[in-house]
């Protein structure tokens, strides 16, 4: 039987590729005619993938819990995933930097978009029972977000607001002992420490403390700055990162915080978050006025940080 022309050039490439290597391509064609035809479910691991919803209650509303903060997940290794590349890029250049961060964008966008799922999509009185038996885990103890806003701008951005002048030429270290979300995660009647965020910490201070030193230049700001002081910033990637400040510190939260009054607020007295985290103070963009890239916004846009969202949202409810 003849071989295809098309086949034997195939082989051929194969024959240099496999020799260059120091291998016997017989053996590999060995492999390949011994080999089963790939699946779906094999390629994704699919039967793994849904076995790993295991409920804590009988409440039916848990697994839609659990699933959703495992899809959230899921999307913010794809967002780790452009980070690494933006930051690991020899010879950046503007081009490949907004197509990463469009991809980025649309990833928040997808999952601010989806949290009705959380506003909507559980029974309230389901919800109040099980998370009971979720103390003291908390969406707050997500590591990976905590990393795409250490990729995403300098580190002393993240300190609390009315400490960033005092440590702005402090070490990494020392800065990280400020950083806003710490503060979100105090006991409401003491002001101590929760358990929630001694876990946290315990499990990745030294991470984020070295994501942190490792990034110094090479976060999404810094980059920013040395592409404008080249000359080559262009306005397309100007309005992706407004759109990534926007995405991550105003609309990802107020979706958060638009799920914790549905859920948490009772009056004459709000329920605390899961692990006791201050979610009235936490999440509203307004009181953190949180921004990665100041010098793209003007002092009035900063003055009036996420005013009215919050206000717009309640009515919703």
């Amino acid at each position: 039987m003849s071989i295809n022309p098309e086949i034997e050039t195939r082989l051929a490439l194969l024959q240099e590729k496999y020799e260059a290597m120091g291998q016997d391509m017989p053996s590999y064609l060995d492999g390949l005619l011994h080999a089963d035809f790939l699946t779906y479910w094999d390629y994704i691991h699919l039967d793994t993938l849904l076995s790993l919803q295991s409920p804590k209650t009988p409440f039916p509303d848990e697994e839609i819990f659990i699933m959703y903060h495992q899809i959230t997940e899921l999307y913010f290794k794809l967002v780790l995933h452009e980070c690494k590349q933006i930051t690991e890029k020899q010879s950046l250049t503007a081009d490949f930097f907004t197509t990463r961060l469009k991809r980025i964008n649309r990833y928040f966008e997808a999952l601010t978009q989806s949290f009705e799922i959380m506003v909507d999509g559980m029974e309230k009185d389901q919800f109040l029972k099980f998370r009971m038996s979720l103390l003291p885990a908390s969406g707050f103890q997500s590591g990976q977000y905590r990393m795409i806003e250490i990729y995403a701008t300098d580190f002393i951005n993240l300190v609390a607001r009315d400490k960033r002048e005092e440590l702005r030429s402090a070490a990494i270290e020392e800065q990280f002992d400020f950083l806003y979300w710490k503060f979100g995660a105090t006991e409401l009647s003491t002001g101590k420490k929760t358990l929630t965020l001694r876990q946290f910490e315990k499990k990745y201070a030294k991470t984020f403390i070295e994501l942190g030193e490792a990034n110094t230049q090479l976060n999404f700001n810094a980059l920013l700055q040395q592409l404008q002081s080249e000359g080559q910033s262009t306005p397309f990637l100007e309005d992706e990162l407004r759109r990534l400040d926007v995405n991550v510190n105003v609309n990802w939260p107020l979706s958060h915080y638009k799920s914790a009054v549905r859920y948490l607020n009772r009056e004459p007295e709000e329920i605390k978050a899961t692990g006791g985290t201050n979610w009235q103070k936490y999440l509203p963009p307004r009181f953190q006025k949180r921004i990665f890239y100041p010098s793209l916004w003007t002092v009035e846009q900063i003055e009036n940080w996420g005013k009215g969202w919050v206000d717009d949202v309640l009515k919703e409810l």
